[in-house]
């Protein structure tokens, strides 16, 4: 069965997903890249974000977390910021993500957007869609691609907080890094996830994050 799914979000102990003034130079907002030191050192971004076939790169209880975070994945939903720094109607085609040539999705990947453009196939199987009919069109769509497998919800912050609102997200990992951003997208202000139905259900530390698993009841 399809389940929808965040995995390997990391977030500041205050609560941010993101920093400040995401832009070219800076893609994950202003001390953003604080959050995710659990991450960069895994076997799994080493191999699946840097294409290192080397074999380097830590295990342990990151590289657990980060590796399930891939596994069974069919589809991705992403929002616009997530693929890139244009803001407002596409200029052009020129613009094809972070990655560079070959992203580390490897399947269909559902792009949220007010600005309508052609798919984008990359090498490596991953083709971006782009969705300009809101969240349940993008989920719909993704659920079609992901043939029986899950969907993960890549991010940003504001994406994650409509399926958390809609009550569309089943299991949510979060990577709770020892760092406070101050300012930036925070992912709880203004949520009540008691109300909305969700529950933790695991957490376990390792030197760099707290991972905690939550869910919504039910699922």
């Amino acid at each position: 069965m399809t389940r929808v799914r965040v995995a390997s979000y990391s977030i500041s102990l205050d609560g941010f997903g993101a920093g400040v003034d995401q832009s070219l130079q800076n893609p994950l907002g202003v001390h953003g890249p604080d959050l995710h030191g659990w991450f960069f050192g895994t076997r799994t971004f080493q191999h699946m974000v840097l294409g290192k076939q080397d074999g380097s790169g830590s295990d342990g209880l990151d590289e657990d977390f980060a590796q399930r975070g891939f596994r069974n994945v069919g589809a991705w939903i992403l929002g616009r910021n997530m693929f890139g720094p244009v803001r407002g109607p596409w200029p052009d085609d020129s613009w094809k993500g972070w990655w560079g040539e070959e992203p580390p999705y490897h399947v269909p990947v559902f792009v949220l957007t007010h600005h309508a453009r052609e798919p984008l196939a990359m090498k490596g199987g991953t083709v971006f869609h782009f969705v300009t009919g809101g969240i349940h069109e993008a989920l719909q769509r993704a659920r079609e691609a992901a043939g029986g497998q899950d969907v993960r919800i890549g991010g940003g912050v504001h994406t994650i907080r409509q399926y958390l609102q809609e009550k569309l997200i089943d299991e949510m990992h979060l990577a709770v890094s020892p760092v406070l951003l101050g300012a930036g997208e925070n992912l709880f202000q203004g949520l009540d996830l008691r109300k909305l139905g969700y529950r933790c259900v695991s957490s376990a530390a390792s030197e760099k994050a707290t991972h905690v698993v939550i869910a919504r009841e039910g699922t």
